[in-house]
């Protein structure tokens, strides 16, 4: 009985013994749970803050892109600034070199457009392309630089009525060089050797500077667009032609129209681009002209 008992009163001890070891292992494991899950919230609380803020690399990248594009656009603006100004500058020039000249006469103006049209395509046209196509090209330009030498008395005394006695001497100048080392002006040795310019003057110009208006604008047959001013100047400047005082007066009218003929040789197209690009080609014809005669007037 004493050996019965003291085996049942062994094995309870051990029993409890073991119980208190498990009790005592239990905080452990709950402590080691809590820092593991600890741990792995932190972790997971990391990635997650990582993906959703950006990294200074990233800012940095952006902040330049978006520098980049406010500069593409302050530039583009800058362009359109720039165009539009470029545009009301020209628009100004072109308005102030136009002229507004009076047409009275518009019907008539018409009338005489069309008949120098008609004549234009009809007469001188076939005549000059036929011109062209025998005379070749450096007799044609001896031929316009005589004619050009002859006009000088016209340029060298309007240059002396507007005041312009160095231009003035520079023809008288070009003259006498043309006339001998260029062979009777067929050459212009002035201004190829010499670097002498002419003076584009003539008595319309000169009316001009003294502050005579335009008048109206007229056309004439056969001669085309002028004003009333330069029609005038047109006659004066015929007595200082010398080609005018030779005579028969038909052997003159016949060297003027070789003048035109030869002169018009050089241009053939430029009437047909212009009457084609044109909405109105008399309205165009005359604005054309005042502008052309403005801007010599201005020189």
């Amino acid at each position: 009985m004493t050996e019965d008992r003291r085996q049942k009163t062994e094995g309870r001890r051990q029993k409890t013994e073991g119980r208190r070891q498990k009790t005592e292992g239990y905080p452990l494991l709950s402590v080691l749970c809590c820092l593991s899950s600890v741990v792995l919230a932190v972790m997971t609380a990391g990635c997650t803050v990582s993906n959703k803020t950006p990294s200074s690399d990233y800012v940095a990248e952006t902040s330049c892109m978006m520098r980049k594009a406010y500069c593409e656009k302050e530039k583009t603006h800058d362009a359109i600034r720039n165009t539009q100004y470029e545009e009301s500058v020209l628009e100004e020039e072109v308005t102030s070199q136009m002229v507004e000249v009076a047409d009275p006469l518009e019907p008539w103006n018409r009338i005489m457009y069309q008949v120098n049209d008609i004549l234009y395509f009809w007469v001188a046209k076939p005549c000059t392309q036929v011109y062209t196509d025998v005379v070749p090209e450096p007799v044609r330009l001896g031929v316009r630089n005589l004619f050009y030498n002859l006009a000088t008395p016209i340029r060298f005394v309007n240059c002396h009525l507007q005041g312009k006695s160095d231009s003035a001497d520079t023809e008288l100048k070009r003259f006498l060089v043309n006339t001998t080392a260029g062979i009777l002006g067929f050459g212009d040795p002035a201004r190829d050797k010499l670097g002498l310019e002419p003076a584009e003057e003539d008595l319309g110009q000169t009316l001009a500077v003294y502050s005579l208006g335009d008048g109206f604008y007229i056309v004439w047959p056969l001669i085309g667009p002028s004003t009333l001013r330069d029609s005038v100047g047109l006659v004066g400047d015929q007595f200082l032609n010398p080609t005018w005082y030779v005579k028969p007066t038909e052997v003159s009218i016949g060297i003027s129209g070789v003048n035109i003929t030869n002169e018009s040789s050089f241009h053939i197209g430029e009437y047909e681009a212009f009457k084609s690009a044109a909405l109105d080609p008399y309205v165009a014809m005359r604005e054309t002209y005042i502008q052309y005669r403005n801007k010599q007037i201005q020189q």
